[in-house]
């Protein structure tokens, strides 16, 4: 077997990856081409794009490897409660259509795609296990998903020991789940579910979870602690008294939660201290349940590395909290840990079925999505008939250019698979003065002045400004600031003095690298601030005519797309 193709489709962010021989050549999310953020669209165009990368047809594919066991999804989410409840019965007829697309997955598969090979389906949680143990190069590590729900599964803990994967629990299922109370409190709180958790996450640290609720004697913390509440060693179990997305999608939190904690917050109004200290608890409560999970597995099953994966591992916050407990001595964060990279995982799994010399290989390359050819860029920029320069060095002219204050766009390469702009689909400034943070939300992203954005450094430097012990390319663990640093980056320091460190290095990246040698040269700081190339609302721009669109639209000062610089 050699070339596979890795479906995730089903409920949010479907995307595709293929591999050919044991190894990702190509991995990108639908949301990308639909332009409808966390797409739930049959993945058609990031299939189409995949097989464009890898430079074969369909009939060169040898194996379908489909995210989630449907079967055992229907059995276990639609039919047992219904047997047992009247309630589910409704719930279960009301998905009817749902359940049917699910039943018939195979056959949808081979009339969309024209395809007549063989099509396997693959747990949902051991495809993010997959997607992060194999890349991580870890020989032996403890493998830990968490989500909203996979089949019926919320989580799983999996030893990974010289490519060889084995469950060793898996214990929380639906309705019970970390992720679903993440997203129920997302929602309630006036943003998207299953698309703006990471914006409370970046509210949590201006609440105090400490804080008396009103109306009660009970702190903030105090009440999710009674939501959240911890059972065995590895298990919890979500008070329905408060949650009740089970029964109510439209609503997810209950009647007695509204009672205790006031009205849903609607979207316009404004964030207030209440609004602050339920985000600082429940993201509190977070971390302390998995925190003290990992802290039992790894005195049980003695692993000195950890692979995470899983929609909760995209908490940068929870991940810096577990890194700075020094309960493992190396952290690997899957780049798409929400369940786009679930098609990655699958392709994995496929592999390692008929090839069981499959073992970790170190591999952060996750710029797996569109690039475009330098001749393509130039014919898509005269036909938009924009004035654009080609400098003799990008990489001076760009930094000078940064230095001096502007927001430049950087377009290069291969798109990032994964939610984060990793230097290749990147909006940059300098790191100073802080007043940078306000005006890259207000004027340039269109968002929340509370928001943080991430630091770009050059991996040589990064211990000199940030409180972490190892690499952090992709963007997925939060560290202090030096206290010696903060003034000289505050654009960058996160009201809790923290920050989403990306590490780069040539090998990597090396346009990016380049870029932030020449900022350092200038300015004797090699950090940049770097968020995504997109607006508040909207996926990663993906197309060189996508990039040309969000830079007129907008107060970006210059695109760098290819060699080539756009000026307004």
């Amino acid at each position: 077997m050699s070339n596979i193709l890795g479906i995730k489709y089903g409920g949010h962010d479907t995307s595709a990856a293929i591999m050919v021989k044991g190894k990702i050549i190509a991995a990108c999310a639908q949301e990308r081409f639909s332009l409808d953020k966390h797409s739930r669209k049959f993945p058609s165009d990031a299939i189409n794009e995949c097989l464009k990368i890898a430079k074969i047809k369909i009939k060169d594919i040898d194996e379908i490897a489909f995210v989630n066991d449907l079967k055992s999804y229907i059995r276990e989410i639609y039919l047992k409660p219904a047997i047992k409840d009247d309630k589910r019965l409704d719930f279960m007829f009301n998905d009817i259509d749902r359940i049917s697309k699910s039943y018939y997955m195979e056959n949808i598969l081979r009339e969309k795609l024209k395809y007549k090979g063989k099509i396997n389906f693959y747990r949902h949680h051991l495809c993010h296990v997959a997607s992060t143990y194999y890349p991580s190069g870890f020989k032996k590590a403890l493998c830990v998903s968490l989500d909203g729900v996979g089949e019926y599964e919320t989580g799983m803990i999996v030893s990974g020991k010289n490519g060889e994967l084995k469950v060793l629990s898996s214990e929380n299922f639906y309705p019970n789940s970390l992720g679903l109370v993440y997203s129920a409190i997302t929602y309630f709180l006036g943003w998207k579910h299953h698309c703006d958790e990471g914006i409370i996450m970046g509210l949590a640290p201006f609440g105090n979870f400490n804080n008396i609720v009103p109306g009660t004697r009970k702190t903030y913390l105090a009440f999710f602690r009674n939501i959240i509440r911890e059972k065995g060693d590895f298990s919890f179990d979500i008070n329905p008294k408060y949650m009740d997305y089970y029964n109510q999608r439209d609503k997810w939190v209950s009647d007695e939660f509204i009672k205790i904690f006031g009205k849903k917050r609607k979207n316009s109004a404004k964030v207030t201290q209440h609004h602050k200290d339920i985000a600082a608890a429940l993201q509190k409560r977070l971390e302390e349940v998995v925190i003290k999970q990992l802290t039992i597995a790894n005195k049980k099953f003695k692993f000195d590395n950890l692979c995470l994966a899983g929609g909760v591992a995209l908490n940068c916050s929870m991940n810096g909290k577990i890194l700075e407990k020094k309960i493992f001595k190396n952290i690997f964060v899957a780049p798409a840990s929400g369940d786009d990279g679930c098609a990655i995982g699958a392709c994995y799994l496929a592999y390692k079925k008929k090839n069981s010399k499959l073992s970790p290989k170190r591999d952060f390359n996750f710029y797996l999505g569109s690039r475009f050819s330098k001749s393509y860029v130039k014919k898509v920029l005269d036909k938009n008939k924009v004035k654009y320069t080609e400098p003799e060095n990008l990489y001076k002219s760009t930094a000078k250019f940064i230095a001096d204050g502007k927001i430049v766009a950087w377009f290069q390469g291969g798109a990032e698979f994964g939610p984060r702009a990793l230097g290749n689909r990147s909006i940059l400034c300098k790191p100073f003065p802080k007043s940078m943070k306000d005006y890259l939300n207000f004027r340039v992203k269109f968002r929340e002045g509370f928001r943080p954005f991430a630091p770009a450094v050059l991996e040589k430097y990064q211990k000199n400004y940030f409180k972490i012990n190892q690499i952090s390319p992709h963007m997925l663990i939060a560290s202090k600031v030096k206290d010696s640093k903060k003034s000289e980056i505050p654009a960058i320091v996160h009201i809790d003095k923290t920050c989403r460190v990306q590490t780069v290095n040539e090998k990597l990246n090396y346009k990016f690298n380049n870029l932030l040698e020449e900022f350092n040269k200038l300015t004797k700081v090699p950090v940049l601030l770097n968020t995504s190339f997109n607006v508040k609302g909207q996926p990663i721009v993906n197309t060189p005519q996508q990039a040309i669109d969000t830079f007129k639209s907008t107060n970006i000062d210059l695109l760098v797309i290819d060699d080539y610089i756009l000026q307004k």
